[in-house]
């Protein structure tokens, strides 16, 4: 089929991909096929979509509505496939069958339109917040998912990097490092998390009010899911005043909300908000990266 990727899918992999991608060319080759196998009919690209996957809105042959999602193997979408198998759509999207083919997963359409974003700010960290609690299960026995310690480890080779470069933000890794190494001493009970949660992954659905979407399946403690949450909407926190004082009362809701330690989701916060700042500006996102550390500056 004749489709154009769009634009933020192609910009986000250029960042990660310099010198050209090799699965994005293979992009309209791959979805023909996938459409093929299971005799799909494409309604449209969702657009904008995500920066690491397409997502195409599909109907199956008997008309049933769909989702079709096609990722590169560094965005990890055989993750995606486990988790959201052993979730087995409690909190999060269903599986509409095992497989179809590597890097592709047919998954239940639900209203992309419709985020928990969209709520007011309270009843949108309420919504989140319990629809991310019922995703915190163990994992299951003999799993492949990566680990918080093994995730944060490659982050901080990267942090420690960029500030032998860039001095401006060397007290800041420090502190997030100091952090994160902390944190690992001992940590909670592991759980499966999603990894990548925020409010705009959790989408209205018709089996659930509100069911998550696009993990990024890690296993490691509750605490450094919540963390990526506390930040929503940074931009606003920033365009205020009282920003850093919201900003550490998200923190003990959240935390009281979700029965987690408040001073590991403070420190998980700081060591993930200095992480995706320093690779914003790594990759010249000047303005993501400003907001990042002037939020992570709060902590």
């Amino acid at each position: 089929m004749a489709f154009e990727p769009p634009r933020r899918l192609v910009r986000a992999l250029g960042e990660t991909a310099p010198g050209g991608d090799e699965w994005l060319e293979k992009l309209p080759d791959t979805v023909s096929q996938a459409v093929a196998l299971r005799e799909l009919t494409v309604e449209r690209v969702q657009v904008p979509g995500g920066r690491s996957s397409l997502v195409l809105l599909v109907r199956r042959p008997d008309g049933t509505p769909a989702v079709l999602k096609l990722a590169p193997p560094r965005a990890r979408p055989e993750a995606e496939r486990a988790a959201l198998a052993h979730w087995g759509g409690l909190g999060a999207v269903q599986l509409a069958e095992p497989f179809t083919l590597p890097g592709v997963l047919l998954l239940e359409r639900l209203h992309p339109e419709v985020s928990v974003r969209s709520l007011p700010e309270a009843r949108a960290l309420l919504e989140a917040a319990g629809t991310l609690r019922r995703l915190w299960v163990a994992p299951p026995a003999g799993h492949a998912f990566e680990t918080v310690a093994e995730r944060t480890g490659r982050q901080a080779e990267a942090m420690r990097a960029s500030a032998e470069r860039d001095a401006e933000v060397a007290p800041l890794v420090r502190e997030a490092l100091a952090a994160r190494d902390a944190l690992l001493v001992a940590p909670p009970e592991e759980r499966l998390l999603h990894g990548t949660f925020r409010q705009s992954k959790v989408l209205a659905g018709d089996r659930m009010p509100w069911l998550a979407v696009g993990p990024d399946p890690v296993v490691g403690e509750p605490a450094f899911d919540l963390a990526r949450l506390v930040r929503d909407r940074v931009e606003d926190l920033v365009a205020t005043p009282s920003g850093g004082a919201t900003t550490r009362r998200r923190v003990k809701r959240l935390a009281e909300s979700l029965e987690v330690d408040q001073e590991r989701l403070r420190g998980w916060t700081l060591f993930r908000a200095v992480e995706s700042g320093v690779r914003a500006r790594r990759v010249g996102r000047e303005r993501d990266a400003e907001l990042l550390l002037e939020f992570a500056g709060w902590l």
